[in-house]
């Protein structure tokens, strides 16, 4: 069985007196070590996808399949350690705590997982040395640059060793020169063996991706290998 494998998945949303059919019959499987990118124009249900994919939501039909588990079945409490466990969430905005080191935001998710105070600072201190900030384990956000922000966020993505890392416009916020580092560290990531999924409306970015898969009204329209161009 595939890492990922999503079937007749549809998601609808009531919006008043009129419902919104996010996704149409999604079928897709992702495997283990893979590196896809998502993409779609504006309406197309990449948003929901990637929600459905990262257990932030769950199908209204069809049966989504995580690591031999049925998603759609869990609780709420269930998806929170599927979250913790298994997705590592990389984010257009970053989504840093103020006021607090790279090394405390890094930590979190291992917080979140009950890991002692001594482990969690040698597994986050590693996971920054990982993206190339082990000597800003100390600073906050604002005095880090967009770039290192990412990373941060990037380190915080990996910290638990989880099976997917999913981007969500991971380089938006950032000029084409930060953004072309931050994709060869996601290149880097995928080579290490990491599974990576990328959301993306950014040609350019996709390009770094080995597989492209083309969302239009809810629908797979394209599910295609590409050569790294990138």
């Amino acid at each position: 069985m595939a890492l990922l494998e999503l079937r007749d998945v549809c998601k609808v949303y009531d919006m008043g007196a009129e419902q919104v059919h996010a996704l149409n019959g999604v079928d897709l499987d992702i495997e283990r070590g893979e590196y896809v990118a998502v993409m779609g124009p504006s309406g197309s249900g990449k948003s929901t996808l990637m929600n459905l994919l990262g257990c932030l939501d769950t199908p209204s039909s069809g049966t989504y399949h995580l690591n031999d588990a049925a998603v759609e079945k869990m609780s709420d409490l269930e998806l929170a350690g599927v979250r913790n466990r298994e997705i590592g969430f990389v984010f257009q905005t970053f989504n840093l705590l103020a006021r607090t080191s790279a090394l405390a935001n890094v930590e979190l998710p291992l917080i979140y997982a009950g890991v002692s105070r001594h482990e969690r600072h040698d597994k986050a201190r590693r996971a920054l040395e990982r993206v190339g900030l082990g000597d800003r384990a100390d600073h906050e956000p604002n005095e880090l640059s967009g770039g290192q922000r990412q990373r941060v966020a990037i380190a915080r993505a990996l910290v638990n060793q989880p099976s997917i890392l999913l981007a969500d416009e991971p380089t938006g916020n950032l000029d084409s020169a930060t953004s072309s580092d931050i994709m060869r560290l996601f290149d880097e990531l995928h080579a290490q063996g990491n599974t990576v999924i990328l959301v993306t409306h950014e040609a350019e970015i996709a390009a770094h991706a080995r597989r492209r898969v083309i969302l239009r009204d809810g629908k797979v329209v394209v599910d295609e290998a590409q050569l790294r161009t990138a």
